[in-house]
């Protein structure tokens, strides 16, 4: 059995001593969201509890879809890398970029280099996005839907390269007889989130599943612990979101939660096993959710 935990939208705190003139663009609107409600919503308490909590688990994998950050300064990658070393090692991390780890220009490629422990691919596996990992049964497909956008606009990108390279991978790890876990911030559903927060180029990544199948398509972005499906050639692949990992549970949305997958190989296919657990207002993550996927013969 491989267990696999997935956690999103750290948005991690406290902002880094901030200039003004790091200010003149588009994070001033970050900065002031940060100052007026998300260093309120987010907490350091929460931080903490989820770390014992993953740790607790003793996964095998822990999967991040981005959002590490907030307004994409240089002193928030560098809180952000070291979060990440919390979780465990390089190899048993892996980390998608989302739209406020490209928050402006440049910071996306940024994020890249200084987490580039968590998304590079496996040697003899392709560079690039997405990029491949292999753990046992199970593979994860690390794609980036982060770009960087203007003012009031939180939008995502999925290029005709990555549709080319995703099916590629999909392929060749379905044919290898792998559980496909693909890991994306935006959600790849039509209508899964407002129009600028949606992903362009979705109709790309749901082709290429709908050609060449996946087992499990994990994402951030909404801050929902939703379970939708796209198509796959063999049934509907789930699409599972998952709300902030620091929320608090006292707020208007839904409190900090991780997902955990425990994936068991069957004749034919594999045994999902999930449970959301989440945040309670004493500071414990409970369950709150729990179903079994079995998927189809890859």
């Amino acid at each position: 059995m491989f267990r696999l935990i997935h956690i999103s939208d750290l948005h991690l705190g406290p902002l880094p001593a901030t200039r003004i003139r790091d200010l003149a663009s588009k994070r001033i609107l970050g900065y002031v969201n940060w100052r007026r409600n998300r260093s309120r919503a987010f907490g350091d308490d929460i931080e903490a509890a989820l770390i014992a909590a993953i740790a607790a688990e003793r996964p095998d994998h822990v999967a991040v879809t981005g959002d590490l950050v907030n307004i994409a300064l240089a002193g928030e990658y560098v809180t952000a890398r070291a979060f990440l070393g919390l979780l465990g090692p390089d190899d048993a991390v892996s980390a998608v970029p989302g739209n406020h780890d490209a928050y402006v220009p440049g910071a996306a490629r940024r994020a890249r280099e200084a987490w580039a422990a968590y998304m590079t691919a496996d040697a003899g596996e392709a560079g690039g996005w997405p990029y491949v990992r292999r753990r046992g049964d199970v593979a994860i497909v690390g794609a980036s839907s982060a770009v960087a956008t203007g003012p009031f606009m939180a939008t995502g990108s999925f290029s005709e390269e990555q549709e080319e390279r995703l099916s590629a991978a999909l392929d060749t790890l379905g044919r290898a007889g792998l559980c496909r876990v693909v890991l994306i911030h935006h959600p790849p559903v039509k209508g899964a989130t407002a129009w600028h927060k949606r992903l362009s180029g979705a109709s790309r990544f749901r082709k290429a599943i709908a050609r060449h199948g996946a087992e499990l398509i994990l994402h951030g972005h909404t801050h929902q612990p939703t379970r939708l499906s796209v198509a796959g050639p063999k049934g509907d692949v789930p699409v599972i979101g998952v709300s902030a990992a620091t929320q608090r549970p006292d707020g208007s949305h839904p409190a900090a939660g991780f997902n955990l997958f425990d994936i068991e190989r069957i004749d034919p296919g594999f045994r999902i096993r999930h449970r959301l657990m989440q945040v309670a207002p004493g500071g414990a993550f409970e369950q709150t959710r729990a179903e079994e996927i079995v998927s189809p013969v890859p």
